[in-house]
Order: structure tokens, then sequence, then C-alpha cells
């Protein structure tokens, strides 16, 4: 406390000096109000002290009445003056904070904050009629508290308008923090400069006495800073640079156009998040599946580098999990540091209910903008097989059932009969006769090997086509099938006609009855049985190859279509069976055996099949009870 200064007569008690500007005569004190207790700041101003004259005290009069005139919750209120021995006192409320120029660690949203509320003060200003251009706004002037209230003091320098209000043609602010204007014309962009200025001194903790360390060497206005700020968003240092523009249309107009501007602007240069594409849905193919799909996330900004980590999202019918781990969705890696990165998303579906359409929430926490993604993923589980296995329809099994049982009778009952026809002589000469008989005999035969191997060369030819056209149903018989089939025949006729005319040729001539003693007899017998015998064999063997090679085909075919369906072939075999009856007859133990093994296992899967298919999918529902819900 100075005891040489008595202001009681005034109504303050001085408690301590808080600052001295020698070169502008003036001493700031900490007083107490005598009559209200209320602590004050006295501002003593001592033109003496500067050789200066007393009609200064005129424009600190004017600058008192603006004070006056002020109410805003963050300008110090004025509360009196009284002149003294070599100037005058100017009475204001104190603020009981430090300045920004006393050193202190402000986080960069924090300093954002100090920024809107002093744009907000410096719009007020602007607002007035005339405006208010303050034209010293640095660190020293501004007061900011540990819940950063901010508050601008210091109106010294100030300016109403086109009208000077203090003695500015002395002191018209701070070097480093003048634009080039402020000498002439100062405008409402003026204050918006040295607030630039001051952020810049807050974000590089540069003093206020170091700015110069900030100017371009060849424009003393012209700050570059940006190289000292590379953590910062690249938006919010384009705003900064245009506020500290050295030409007025360069810079913003007013304080409410750059606040309006700073609102939505993020200081920190944060990362970005950029999927490689949208996860596609999970679909099981077998119960107790995994099913895993590949997802990379790649940060496009330079100069940051991205992290986070994901979780599940808590769903009500998951069981109790953490953040770090899930039942069954797993993601690795869970945790992450890099701007390129590639994660293994896997659903365990072993938990999880049959044919069920699952949702899940993946939250993806990083240190970017924005801080969380949320990916919803479905999850289509597989059904239950039982339930899928289509049953084989009553029309498929009759046809299995008569193809089985006319080929039976038609390979036992009908050729045998054609057989047993080779001994009508159609003409009285022995040999031809014998000739015939040869070919009936030996061209049947061959007709059905002919007609047989057709059939399997023709099955084969048709399951070919079949898985060419997939589309077509397995169950139904195509335009292939039949094609197949005559081809089949028409094989047999011809291969028959071959083995008929040779066989059948040489049996007539060998072992006919009234065989020639001499050598022209057995030539002349030998041509004749081959011509007449071939061509009998030919006409015999050829309707057994047509009857036969396409009963034989529809058979071959059906069965090595049928050959994973146990079933159809039951019914095929169960025919057969009933064939065998109607030719040997149904009252023998051959017969009644082969119905019995073939009719009764038929019977079987189709009555206790159904039942059975039910109880499975009755157990399998129980089971469900313990399984994950959708």
């Amino acid at each position: 406390m100075n005891n040489k200064l008595d202001y009681s007569e005034h109504g303050y008690q001085i408690i301590q000096e808080l600052g001295r500007n020698r070169e502008g005569g003036r001493i700031t004190w900490l007083a107490s109000s005598l009559t209200t207790d209320q602590q004050v700041v006295i501002k003593q101003y001592a033109f003496a002290q500067i050789d200066s004259t007393w009609s200064g005290f005129n424009a600190y009069q004017r600058e008192i009445e603006v004070l006056k005139g002020l109410n805003h919750a963050k300008i110090p209120k004025y509360l009196g003056a009284f002149p003294t021995s070599n100037g005058f006192c100017l009475v204001q409320e104190y603020i009981d904070a430090p300045s920004l120029a006393i050193s202190r660690n402000f986080q960069p949203e924090q300093i954002k904050k100090i920024a809107l509320k002093l744009l907000e003060i410096i719009s007020y200003l602007q607002s007035r009629f005339p405006y208010i251009i303050h034209r010293d706004i640095k660190p020293e002037n501004i007061l900011v508290d540990a819940e950063l209230n901010v508050y601008l003091i210091d109106f010294g320098f100030a300016r109403i308008g086109s009208q000077e209000v203090s003695g500015s043609s002395v002191f018209v602010g701070t070097s480093g923090f003048i634009p080039p204007e402020q000498l002439l014309k100062p405008t409402a962009a003026t204050d918006l400069y040295a607030l630039g200025v001051t952020l810049i001194c807050l974000l590089t903790g540069t003093q206020s006495n170091q700015v110069q360390n900030l100017m371009d060497e060849d424009d003393p206005y012209q700050i570059r800073f940006r190289h000292l700020l590379p953590q910062l968003s690249l938006r919010f240092l384009d705003w900064l640079e245009k506020m500290v523009q050295p030409r007025l249309k360069d810079r913003f107009e007013n304080a409410q156009q750059a606040l309006n501007a700073l609102i939505p602007l993020d200081l920190t240069r944060c990362p970005q998040v950029k999927f490689s594409h949208q996860i596609q849905d999970f679909q099981a193919t077998h119960l107790g599946e995994k099913v895993k799909q590949t997802i990379t996330i790649e940060n496009p900004i330079p100069d940051t580098l991205l992290e986070g980590h994901w979780e599940v999202a808590p769903h009500p019918h998951d069981p109790p999990h953490t953040s770090k781990s899930h039942p069954w969705i797993s993601i690795i890696p869970r945790k992450f540091i890099g701007n390129y990165k590639k994660f293994d998303i896997e659903v365990n579906t072993s938990n999880l209910m049959a044919d069920k359409l699952y949702k899940r929430q993946l939250v993806l926490h990083t240190n970017g903008e924005p801080e969380t993604h949320t990916l919803t993923v479905k999850i289509q589980t597989a059904a239950i097989p039982i339930e899928r296995r289509e049953s084989k329809s009553y029309a498929s099994l009759i046809w299995a059932f008569l193809t089985g049982e006319i080929a039976t009778v038609t390979l036992i009952g009908v050729i045998p009969w054609i057989l047993a026809s080779h001994n009508i002589a159609f003409w009285n000469v022995p040999e031809i006769a014998d000739g015939i008989s040869g070919a009936g005999v030996f061209g049947t035969v061959g007709a059905i090997a002919g007609a047989v191997i057709g059939a399997v060369i023709g099955g084969i030819y048709d399951l070919v086509e079949q898985n060419k056209q997939t589309s077509k149903s397995s169950n139904s018989y195509s335009n292939d099938s039949w094609e197949s089939t005559t081809t089949a025949s028409f094989g047999g006729v011809v291969i028959v006609g071959v083995l008929g005319i040779i066989v059948g040729g040489v049996y007539g001539t060998i072992f006919s009855s009234s065989r020639p003693s001499d050598l022209v007899g057995i030539i002349g017998m030998s041509i004749g049985g081959i011509i007449v015998g071939g061509f009998g064999a030919f006409i015999v063997g050829g309707i057994a190859g047509l009857i036969t090679g396409f009963i034989s085909s529809v058979l071959i075919v059906t069965i090595l279509k049928l050959i994973n369906d146990w079933l159809s072939l039951l019914a095929a075999a169960f025919g057969i069976s009933v064939g065998f009856g109607f030719v040997g007859g149904f009252f023998n133990l051959a017969t009644i055996l082969t119905l019995g093994i073939t009719g009764i296992p038929l019977l079987y899967g189709q009555l206790y099949a159904p039942i059975k298919h039910h109880r499975l999918i009755t157990k399998y529902r129980q089971s469900e009870k313990n399984l994950i819900k959708p």
C-alpha cells in the first residue's frame, strides 16, 4: 500500500498497486469503497509526468461519458471520477481475474470460447450509435477467470465513430496489434485485426512484446503463423488468417460477421473416417457357421493420426457383455492407431436361433470428427435343414414305380415271347427258316444289348444337358429326355441290324439241319442265310430294339437323375417287384420276398419320415429356449 496517496476524502482507500504505465502517465490501484466496502479499480492519470497539458483532461472527460453509456456485463462498470493535483482518477468496477498476458495453458476449444465471447463484446460496441472502436485490444486488456468469463478493459484509446475520445495523437494502440488503417481512419474491422493477433499469441505462446517475431520481413502488418499451428483445422486457420489481413477489404467487415463465421468451426484438425464400403448383410448357410467380412477404414486428412476402438452397442436380448468383448460378434482389431486399417468382423451363429434375422449396431469411437460412427449389421441365420428339405411329390414316386414295373414286364414278359416265336417258319426253305430263327435269337439279344448301351449313352447325354439347363425341373421329363431316349432306341435298331446280319447268317449256315455236303451248296446257303437271315434279324431285332431301347432308356435316365433320392429308388424297386409279380405270379416265394424287401422300406419312408421330421423340429424348437433371440 502507498501511504502517500490518500483518497479518503473521495471515499476510497488504496489497497495496492496493480500496474503502472509510465509512458502514458497512468497508475492503476486496487482500492476499497469506504461506504460500501466494495473493491474498485482507480486509474490515476498524471499528465505532468508526460509533459502534457490540461487540455487532455477534456478528452478523458469524453471517455468518461462513453463509459457511462456502456452497459455490458463483461465491461467493467464506470463508478465515478475525481480530479487530482496533477491529473484525475477514474473509478471502475474491479474484476478479480488475471489478464491473458499471464502465461496459462488453454486448450484450443477454450481459446475458441474466449474468441467467441470477445467478439460478442466487440459486436456490442459496434452495435451502439455511434459505434465504438476500442483500438487497444491485446492480451493485457483482456481478463479471463477460471470459469472462462471474459472481460474487456481499458478504453483509454477508444474512439466513437469519427470523434476522438482520448489523446490519440500520442497513443493509438500497441505495436504489433495495430492494423494499417488505425493511424488514419479506424473502422469496425480495426479491432478484429488486434483480436486476431491476440488469438495468435495465445495459440502460439507468443508474448505481446514478441509479436514482431511473427511479422513478415517484407510486410510488417502481415502475420505468419500457419507453420506454428499444424494441429489446427485448415478452416479455422483460414478464418484466423482473414482476421489479420492487412487490407480492409480482405478482412471481415465487422465483429458479428466474424462471430457467425467462427461458431461452426472446429479449432483442431481432426482426422476423418472414410469407410471402404458399407457392411453387407451377413448370410449363414448352415447352423453354427462363423461368417466374416472385412472392412477398411482410411483417414484422408494429412498431418493427423486416427485412433479409436470398436464396441457392439448393448441389446436387450444379448447376454451381459463389456465394451471390450461380445458373446457372438467380434471385431479384430478392436483398438487401433493408424490412418489405414483393415478390420475383420466375425459373427458366430452357434448360439443364434435358426432362420432368423438379427440386427445389431457397431459403434466406432475415434478422435476424429464426428467422434462416433454407428453401423447397423444384419445377420440372417441358416434355416433348419429338416425344415428346408422338400418332400418328394407323389407324382414323382408314381412315375418311378410305373417305370420300374413297365420295364420289368417288358424285359421278362414281352421279350421272351418274341424269342419264343423264332421257331415260326416264314418260308419252307429249311436253311432260310433256320437262318431266320438264328437271326431272331441272336438279333433279339443284339437288340437288347444295343438298346441298353444306347440308353446309357443317352442317359448320360441327358444329364449333361440337364446340368446346362438348371432352370428345368428335376422331376419333369424334358424334350432332351425324349430326344435321348429316341436316339437310344434307334441306336439299338442299328446295332441289332449289324449283329443280326452277321450272327443270323452264320447261325443259319452252320447249324442248318439241311446243310449241303458240297462247297457250292455251302456257299449258296451261307449267302442265302446272311441275306435272308440278316433281313429277318433286322426286322425282328429292330422291333425289339425300339421297345426295349425306349423302356430301358427311360429307366436308366430316371435312375441316373434320382440316384440321390432313396425314396424314389425304393418306389422304382417296388415297381420292379410288382412287375415280377405280374409275369411270374404273386403267390411264389421270390415275388413275396421282393415285394417285402422293397415295399416295407417304402412304406416306412412314407409313414415314419414325416413323424420323425415333426419330432426333430419339436426337439429343436425346445432347444431354442436357451438361444439368443433376434
